[in-house]
């Protein structure tokens, strides 16, 4: 699995969204000020960016486990952790099945049921061009990514379908699932997400320490792209 280190100090994990996201296309221009005072850890997850797909079913708890075993291979005992969609979904987990491993956390468009996707979202019926949609922009730019530096470049088209389905993997996650997550949490969403806003809130009141943050005017593939709007957040949160 690949992995970069940049910066020293206290150890956060980025995890990276899925529809074949890579550490770039997710954090690159948020990457060098989280690197400022802290020692990131970025992460290509199974099949992404640099890190090769292998012989195994794409699922959330598979992609957790991969995350634990490299803080265990770094010698890490804790760390923060910032995810996106998948990546945050795979942090989520973390917290819940290894709370003694996550200090702060900060999930970016991350529900904990299938039931916190729109409908329309979970089961792909929305028509072109609907709004939350990724765009065929959106898409080729993911392709460009992943044909950069993929070990196998040709195959993006069948790499997707697994990766979108990742999502669907949660499960039966429960509201005492969440409760075990200990860590203060910082949610982000943006209010045109895949997330409901009214998921979004069930959260908030279920963790026990959170904050949430609703980016205006904000897409599901935008909420990343706005550094401007996410990092003095994130930053602020994750200092103590």
């Amino acid at each position: 699995m690949y992995y970069e280190l940049h910066g020293e100090g206290r150890p956060l994990v980025l995890l990276h969204g899925g529809g074949v996201h890579t550490i770039d296309l997710t954090f690159g221009p948020m990457l060098p000020a989280l690197a400022a005072n802290r020692q990131v850890i970025a992460v290509e997850m199974q099949g992404h960016g640099h890190t090769a797909d292998i012989d195994r079913d794409f699922t959330i708890e598979s992609l957790a486990g991969d995350i634990v075993a490299l803080l265990d291979q770094l010698g890490l005992d804790r760390a923060d952790f910032f995810g996106f969609s998948v990546g945050g979904l795979t942090a989520l987990r973390i917290a819940m099945l290894h709370p003694e491993r996550v200090d702060r956390l900060v999930l970016a468009s991350t529900q904990y049921q299938l039931a916190g996707y729109y409908p329309e979202i979970q089961h792909s019926e929305l028509p072109n061009g609907h709004l939350r949609l990724p765009t065929p922009a959106d898409f080729q730019e993911m392709r460009e990514a992943y044909t950069a530096v993929s070990p196998t470049p040709d195959a993006f088209m069948t790499f997707l379908p697994r990766v979108s389905q990742a999502p669907n993997t949660i499960g039966e996650w429960t509201a005492d699932d969440l409760r075990n997550v200990s860590s203060p949490t910082l949610m982000i969403i943006g209010d045109t997400d895949f997330v409901r806003l009214e998921h979004a809130a069930e959260m908030h009141e279920i963790l026990a320490d959170s904050r949430l943050a609703v980016l205006p005017n904000t897409t599901h593939m935008a909420v990343m792209r706005q550094p401007e709007l996410v990092l003095p957040m994130v930053s602020a949160f994750l200092e103590r």
